[in-house]
């Protein structure tokens, strides 16, 4: 039994983390607290099913003790640390969590100590979490994810040392605490500062589920490494238990939900009867089910359970597995599941706004839980212009005309595709920038040596989420040249000798105006506004 290889629920959820995580630096939405609730969820479930797991190893230590404790006392002893160490760094993460939960919601430890995210009243609140566990500076942490990182470093080396050398190189505890680069800042941040700093508490909490998660799996792991070092040959098939294993427990309404249900000891020659339904425990040496189970199909020893997502929520089964024993009477192993069955569910989240602009690149990232990105379908509606899928869930999005238009999902499944929705959004013109000449916009004043420097007109767009180049056509200077108004027309940018020869002619006090500034923009050329400079 491999106790540290990840499930594809696991992957599934850890994907989902990771992808909400970096929605959050664009767009904190309610419906992407709401999923980090979800997942928080779906991995505390999973650390319950971590610790039942890891029972049954210690179960198997237990019965190796009783049949050989001079061979087994060593590890077994190893076996033991390790679950100490994983309690320990379990309990520590959960007081931090205990400690934000007062914090926030402002109650008694005792209450915090069992209290659910599903019920905090601020999951968007950042403040709180970002002063207890970093602090005030992102860069140079100082608050209680430095000792949490400590702990995670001192665990990973405590659990590695546990092991015999030759397993090491092949022991995967996850667990990383090293930099990253943050797409949101464009640099490298420190572990502590990507995961908790200016973070929801709906995303912090739910990266402390993972932790604990990471923790347990690599408590597995190393107790699994253990137990397969004294001899796996010497446990007797005595020790058999009913298994459900299910690729995923959490399936989009509509879909179909997979298990395979099994003993862990079973023969791949001989089939056990599984039979799904009420079952009646009250003898527990020969548990049955409540009238007539439904019998499922067993291949190769595994019985093979398929149920259609019709009602939304939660779902559970339960059922008995009939085994043939050797003296040819039948066994019962009782086995029990659940999986969630959810509403179809989409997050598109803009990268730069809540904004489409006419004639540039919009990027955009859409995703869909619980589906790979190339079975994500993205079309755009309401408007002329174009969705490119650039990869990994990240979109171009070019729009020509309009005031708003509709993003539409949908997803290819096995049965065809699924629409999961659609978002709109509105279309705006990028605003226009205003001219400057020798470094004025509007009105100012200006020496003649600052004029004669000037190489030309440039437009300036302060403060736009896009870095825009906007080309000037043509415009033109005008002044009062001894009482007489001259106007100077030029194409391009560039200061023509004309206008140079009439800036120096210009008498102190006089005025010089930019005007008629045409510039070509993204959506075709424009008039600008000019500027007005007062000669010093």
């Amino acid at each position: 039994m491999s106790g540290g290889k990840e499930t594809p629920r696991q992957k599934m959820i850890g994907m989902m983390y990771l992808v909400l995580t970096a929605l959050l630096a664009l767009n904190v939405s309610k419906e992407i607290l709401n999923a980090f609730v979800a997942i928080e969820d779906g991995l505390n479930t999973t650390n319950i099913n971590f610790d039942g797991k890891n029972g049954i190893l210690y179960s198997k230590f237990e019965k190796a003790m009783a049949d050989n404790k001079t061979k087994t006392k060593p590890w077994f002893d190893k076996a033991q640390e390790a679950k100490k160490l994983s309690a320990e760094l379990c309990g520590y993460v959960d007081e931090l969590r205990s400690e934000l939960y007062q914090e926030i919601q402002k109650l008694t430890k005792e209450q915090a100590d069992t209290f659910h995210l599903v019920y905090l009243d601020s999951k968007d609140n950042y403040d709180i979490p970002t002063h207890i566990l970093i602090g005030e500076d992102p860069e140079h942490a100082t608050g209680k994810s430095v000792e949490l990182k400590q702990k995670i470093e001192a665990f990973k080396t405590a659990m590695t040392a546990l092991v015999p050398e030759s397993e090491k190189a092949g022991l995967k505890l996850g667990l990383s605490t090293a930099n990253v680069y943050s797409v949101a800042e464009e640099k490298e941040v420190t572990w502590e500062s990507n995961i908790f700093y200016h973070n929801p508490v709906a995303a912090v909490m739910s990266a402390m589920a993972k932790i604990k998660n990471d923790v347990k799996n690599a408590e597995s792991d190393v107790v699994s490494t253990l137990l397969k070092s004294i001899d796996a040959n010497d446990f007797k098939f005595d020790a058999i238990e009913a298994k459900v294993v299910a690729p995923t427990s959490y399936i989009v309404q509509g879909e179909k939900y997979v298990a395979d249900i099994f003993v862990s000891a079973h023969s791949s020659t001989q089939n056990p009867e599984v039979l799904i339904g009420k079952v009646d425990t009250t003898n527990k040496a020969q548990p049955k089910i409540i009238g007539e189970g439904k019998s499922i199909e067993v291949i190769g020893g595994v019985g093979k359970y398929e149920v259609a997502g019709t009602a939304e929520g939660v779902q559970e089964y339960s059922g008995v597995i009939n085994v043939k024993a050797p003296d040819g009477s039948i066994k019962a192993y009782p086995f029990k599941g659940e999986y969630m069955v959810a509403r179809p569910s989409m997050a598109v989240s803009p990268t730069k706004m809540n904004v489409f602009y006419i004639g540039v690149e919009n990027p955009v990232d859409i995703s869909v839980a619980g589906a790979a990105p190339t079975d994500v379908v993205a079309t755009l509606t309401g408007t002329s212009g174009s969705i490119v899928s650039k990869g990994q869930g990240h979109y171009i999005v070019k729009v020509n005309s309009g005031t708003k238009c509709d993003i539409n999902v949908s997803v290819k499944t096995k049965t065809g595709s699924k629409s999961m929705g659609k978002m709109e959004f509105r279309v705006k013109k990028v605003p226009s920038p205003l001219a400057s000449f020798a470094g004025i916009t509007g009105d100012g004043k200006a020496t003649k040596g600052e004029l004669a420097a000037a190489g030309g007109v440039i437009p300036k767009l302060e403060d736009f989420v896009f870095d825009l180049k906007f080309p000037v056509v043509s415009w033109v200077m005008s002044a009062n040249i001894n009482g007489v108004f001259v106007d100077v027309p030029a194409s391009g940018p560039a200061t023509t000798g004309q206008m140079k020869e009439m800036m120096n002619k210009v008498k102190a006090g006089g005025k010089i105006l930019i005007e008629q500034v045409k510039v070509q923009a993204p959506d075709g050329t424009r008039s600008i506004p000019g500027c007005v400079i007062k000669v010093k």
